[in-house]
C-alpha cells in the first residue's frame, strides 16, 4: 500500500440552519470498524505532531476545527494534504509514515482508529520505517 490508497472521504453533512450536523458510523463511512478515538487540540503555533507509522493500524483524521497540514510518504512517494472542513476525513492505511503541521489557532484534530493502542505497532525511525519498506526482508 502506498500513497495512492491515502483518500479523502466524505462524510456525511446534514444542513439545518440552526447549524450543520455530520455523523461517522462505523463500518458504513469509513472502510474499517473503529476502536478508539483520540484528538489534538492546544498544539503550539510551529509544532509538529505524529512523525511515525503504524505497520497495521488504519486511521481517519478530520479536521473538527481549524485546520492543519498532514504530510504523508510511503518510503517512495510524498504527498502533503491540508484539511480544514469538519465533514471529510483523510483515510491512512497502515505503512504509511505520517506528520501533522500548520495547525491554525484553536484547530482540533480527531483521530479514528482501527485497533487499541498498541507501541509494538509502531515505526518512530523514519530511516527504519523506509528500509523495512524498501527491503521487507530487513524488518526487524
Amino acid at each position: 500500500m502506498g500513497v495512492e490508497k491515502i483518500r479523502l472521504i466524505e462524510l456525511p453533512k446534514i444542513h439545518d440552519p440552526r447549524g450543520n450536523l455530520s455523523v461517522i458510523e462505523t463500518g458504513r463511512h469509513i472502510p474499517f470498524e473503529f476502536k478508539r478515538i483520540f484528538y489534538l487540540y492546544d498544539v503550539p503555533g510551529g509544532a509538529t505532531r505524529a512523525g511515525h507509522a503504524n505497520m497495521k493500524l488504519e486511521q481517519v483524521i478530520v479536521a473538527m476545527s481549524g485546520s492543519f497540514d498532514v504530510s504523508v510518504d510511503d518510503g517512495f512517494r510524498k504527498a502533503k494534504i491540508h484539511l480544514n472542513r469538519s465533514y471529510q476525513g483523510l483515510y491512512i492505511p497502515g505503512m504509511i509514515w505520517r506528520e501533522l503541521d500548520n495547525f491554525s489557532s484553536a484547530s482540533v484534530c480527531m483521530v479514528l482508529a482501527s485497533d487499541f493502542y498498541d507501541e509494538t505497532d509502531y515505526f518512530r525511525d523514519y530511516d527504519g520505517f523506509v528500509k523495512a519498506v524498501q527491503d521487507p526482508t530487513s524488518a526487524s
